[in-house]
């Protein structure tokens, strides 16, 4: 059993847990994952590890409530325990070989490249960020990441708060930017996103890394569920991830596989609310 020591509602259905599990924190590194278990027969639910201290034995994920699981974990407090925490699964994140880069997330993609960021920051590297949501409430981490850095844009798609826009017209006006010679983009968010971003990147003959959040079971491998094509062959995000470099990756088959239990996912979420 594992602790949550700290619940916080960040935004509407947005929340912060920091779960005591020292074994996971003394591992654990910026692009790596977890697989935890509400309930011993619960539903296994990945979530990038935003967060870590060593001393402390503890680990920060940020949570969206979207479906039945994490609407279940939503209604655990403070002080209660979850069944199972299980990593730091797949490959850590190394972007320190550039020497400028672009962290751009859309939504809960911050929880990716929060870390990122704090790692850039700890080795002085030359990093903006880009950070998206749909309006001023949705925007997470604001005051933590204007602590590490002073380059971060912010754009919300009704203006409440930043640039009015989306954060592919950011990336656009960044790179068209003479001044802004930027070696990698690190894109993290709801997969049209990324996939907009790196179309817009390659305009400019700048590569990108994105991050998948796949439907998974076992994060190991076995179970294939979060396959991916890249440059035609078949990956998994567990194992081979969850970091890719876009250029590779089939868009289409991607896109059309996180669809696949939506309805599904609907229904279950809508009954175990006691809404149908």
């Amino acid at each position: 059993m594992y602790q949550i020591i700290s619940k916080k509602i960040l935004a509407q259905d947005i929340i912060e847990y920091t779960i005591f599990a020292p074994d996971v924190a003394s591992r654990a590194n910026p692009g790596q994952f977890v697989i935890l278990r509400t309930e011993p027969d619960g539903e296994r639910l990945p979530f990038t590890i935003c967060d870590f201290d060593r001393r402390a034995g503890t680990v920060v994920m940020l949570v969206q409530t979207v479906g039945a699981s994490t609407y279940i974990l939503s209604q655990k407090e403070n002080g209660s325990y979850i069944s199972d925490f299980l990593g730091p699964l797949g490959n850590a994140t190394d972007l320190l070989m550039y020497n400028k880069i672009l962290l751009v997330s859309g939504g809960i993609g911050i929880a990716v490249t929060y870390p990122q960021a704090k790692l850039l920051h700890e080795h002085s590297k030359s990093f903006e960020m880009i950070i998206g949501a749909r309006n001023y409430d949705l925007l997470i981490y604001k005051e933590e990441v204007k602590r590490i850095t002073d380059s971060v844009h912010f754009t919300t798609d009704d203006g409440s708060f930043g640039f009015k826009g989306f954060v592919t017209d950011k990336v656009r006006e960044l790179l068209s930017n003479e001044n802004s010679k930027f070696d990698i983009i690190f894109a993290v968010g709801p997969l049209p996103m990324m996939r907009a971003v790196f179309n817009v990147a390659r305009e400019f003959s700048v590569n990108t890394i994105i991050s998948m959040n796949s439907i998974m079971l076992d994060g190991t491998g076995m179970c294939g569920c979060c396959r991916l094509t890249v440059n035609g062959k078949i990956k998994y995000a567990c194992v081979d991830g969850p970091e890719f470099d876009a250029n590779g990756i089939d868009w289409n088959e991607t896109i059309n596989r996180s669809k696949r239990f939506k309805e599904i996912e609907a229904e279950h979420y809508c009954k175990v609310r006691g809404l149908c």
